[in-house]
């Protein structure tokens, strides 16, 4: 009699599972990029950890070694931490918050059927495709102090002759404020009339039947389509205004008298300029660690409030 024993009806053959097979095939086709990520993001991010715990300066190399939180008491002290730190949140608010109201009025008057709309959408939405040095370029020119804007100010009766609105800190933050509203608008209008195409016009419908009124529309129909994508959009602004660096350095330099200067340009300069790689580390990571926050927060409060409006 034979002693081999029949394999379970049903049952595959073990050699016959592609399971195995097909999980190391595809970890291995993921394993370059992880690979990269490695390299290229966590290696530098543990590297600026690290420098924040050091003095690193090239302009006194004798004094290089471990600091332990040293870095971080004198961030403390630094009165132009604090200073740029008040400038970025303002220049946050401030910025996001022009941004979306006018990138929503765009983007509900291109959402509009009229005549040459193509044309309106492609002229409204072309600043966004223009690079960060080109814009700045642009918005130098127009404030010239003899042949921008200020001169036909001053030819009004406004301000004098020769005075650049980027020298004056009673108008220096408006000026910024204006340039970067002009290429930060398209940004939310694109988003914001992507999501408004897919809003039923049957809503919209019985809306009118009931008798609502425009805010009544925009409230019960048009909000609750949008909402989702003004989170992202406005959490996605406030951090790349968070960081910005090429208009405010290239228009101002952080100026006048680093009334301009924000968190993100202060470290630049710091590292950079002064070349003190272990402060400017510290006040990159303190950086870090502040939007991260500032993001968990606002999301939880975003998340809070949708649910409130189911």
């Amino acid at each position: 009699m034979s002693s081999t024993t029949a394999e379970p009806v049903g049952r595959p053959p073990a050699a016959r599972r592609p399971g195995g097979s097909r999980a190391g095939h595809a970890y291995l086709l993921i394993a370059p990029a992880v690979v990269l990520v490695l390299v290229f993001l966590l290696y530098p991010v543990l590297s600026v950890f690290w420098e924040s715990l050091r003095h690193h300066n090239l302009t006194r190399p004798l004094d290089d070694g471990f600091a332990g939180l040293d870095n971080y008491r004198a961030l403390l002290a630094d009165e132009q931490f604090w200073r740029s730190l008040r400038f970025t949140a303002q220049w946050v608010v401030v910025e996001v918050g022009l941004q979306f109201m006018f990138g929503l009025a765009l983007a509900l008057v291109l959402n509009r059927t009229f005549v040459g709309r193509g044309l309106a959408r492609a002229l409204a939405f072309s600043p966004w495709a223009v690079s960060g040095i080109l814009t700045t370029t642009i918005w130098i020119l127009l404030y010239n102090p003899t042949t921008g804007i200020g001169h036909y100010l001053a030819s009004m009766g406004i301000g004098e002759y020769g005075t650049s609105l980027l020298s004056d800190p009673g108008t220096t933050f408006w000026a910024l404020v204006l340039a970067e509203l002009w290429k930060g608008i398209p940004f939310f209008a694109i988003l914001i009339l992507a999501d408004l195409q897919s809003v039923p016009l049957d809503l919209y419908e019985a809306a009118n039947v009931d008798g609502a009124g425009p805010l009544r529309r925009f409230s019960a129909v048009t909000w609750p389509h949008i909402r989702r994508a003004v989170v992202i959009a406005t959490l996605l602004r406030a951090v790349w205004e968070f960081n910005n660096v090429d208009l405010l350095y290239t228009m101002t330099a952080g100026g006048p008298a680093g009334s301009t200067t924000t968190l993100p340009l202060y470290v630049a300069q710091t590292a950079i300029h002064d070349q003190d790689f272990g402060y400017g580390s510290a006040l990159t990571v303190t950086a870090f660690l502040l939007l991260t926050f500032a993001s968990m927060v606002y999301l939880r409060i975003s998340s809070g409030d949708s649910k409130e409006g189911k």
